[in-house]
């Protein structure tokens, strides 16, 4: 068995922060969880542009007997997601060593830290909503949100050619949620309804007209008196969310990095230490942007 130094305890620490990351970070997630996330273990640089292939459209051709094939030469085109998001959230630990003793210490340190994050990555994805110009959003800005509403969106969807097999979200304000969660069938309870009685007593929609159904409190609002509210209905091609690896400190500068990476997701986590605090100092941060994939698989949703 190797001999315990003050190397590997350091990279022992370090390293199970980054185990404890991203865990904490992804379960603080909405947006984050359902788009479409092109993450690769390459370093990269703040302004890099991350080319994401877009799927080429082709028709059917009808082939007489005797006829020809008629061939065609679709074009591979690509969205582009500049990574202008270098985001971080730092904290300090006095004495280090609990940590490996007490691992709720560690969740304690780490959990807001995951959660700002977390914050930053909602907001902007959710901020990509004025882009979606493709289809006409259902629904009126300041107008309770309904049924009909929902159903509305999912016909657009429907019409915009986007297949069954992609799944629908539709995230909503915690305004929305609730005008949805007290509207036919949801709020009819009283009448013995299934879907009705699970929503009164849990609280959660989870699926209407072929949505899973999230919330957030990062949708955007504009204008005011009476505000929109820009809830989104979209499918995961929709938008795209790309990360990429920041590169660790030069060796011997005193700072330690180890990188989390699970499902299409990474962040690095560096430890170093503040000698004007006495401290162990640790910055998780990531790399990322976001853009919108395809126009035509999403739909605004105002209330």
């Amino acid at each position: 068995m190797p001999a315990i130094t003050s190397t590997n305890l350091a990279n022992a620490i370090a390293k199970l922060v980054a185990v404890d990351a991203l865990p904490a970070l992804m379960g603080n997630l909405v947006m984050g969880n359902l788009v479409n996330r092109d993450f690769e273990p390459t370093l990269a640089q703040t302004g890099d542009t991350v080319n994401v292939p877009i799927p080429p459209a082709m028709v059917a051709n009808n082939i007489a007997e005797g006829g020809t094939v008629n061939l065609q030469n679709p074009s591979l085109t690509t969205a582009q997601i500049v990574l202008n998001t270098h985001v971080e959230a730092s904290f300090t630990i006095p004495d280090v060593t609990k940590v490996i003793a007490v691992p709720d210490l560690l969740r304690l340190y780490m959990q807001p830290a995951m959660v700002a994050l977390a914050e930053k990555v909602e907001t902007d994805l959710l901020s990509l909503y004025p882009q979606f110009t493709s289809n006409t959003p259902a629904g009126t800005g300041g107008v309770s949100l309904s049924e009909a509403t929902v159903d509305a969106a999912e016909t657009a969807l429907f019409n915009a050619k986007i297949p069954a097999s992609e799944q629908r979200y539709l995230v909503l304000s915690p305004t929305a949620y609730s005008q949805l969660r007290q509207a036919t069938p949801f709020g009819d309870y009283a009448t013995g309804s299934d879907l009705g009685l699970q929503t009164f007593m849990d609280g959660d929609i989870a699926r209407l007209k072929n949505f899973y159904v999230f919330r957030s409190q990062f949708v955007r609002t504009t204008g005011s008196g009476p505000v929109t509210t820009n809830n989104l209905a979209f499918s995961r091609p929709a938008i795209g969310l790309a990360i990429r690896r920041l590169p660790k400190p030069m060796p011997g500068t005193g700072a330690i990095a180890e990188y989390a990476e699970l499902g299409n997701f990474g962040m690095r986590i560096v430890m170093s230490y503040q000698p004007n605090t006495l401290a162990q100092q640790f910055t998780v941060d990531m790399l990322y942007g976001v853009g919108v994939l395809r126009n035509s698989a999403a739909v605004l949703v105002l209330s």
